[in-house]
């Protein structure tokens, strides 16, 4: 099983349902890998999170946007 880094948990801590899993799967891609942190971005409207893998970040990091 992969294990999230500290950083990614205490990312996830008192997110709605909702948003952990949207961010969940990118967060294990990256805890996988091991290469990449994460960008996650926040689209007002019905889009709301969205996370992608970063390769300008180095791994265990998470960085929040506003597009």
């Amino acid at each position: 099983m992969i294990e999230l880094p500290d950083s990614y948990q205490a990312y996830l801590e008192g997110k709605s349902e909702r948003v952990v899993q949207t961010i969940r799967p990118v967060l294990m891609q990256s805890a996988a890998d091991r290469l990449h942190g994460v960008r996650i971005s926040y689209n007002p409207g019905p889009t709301g999170h969205q996370a992608h893998l970063d390769e300008n970040l180095p791994f265990g990091t998470i960085v929040e946007d506003i597009d």
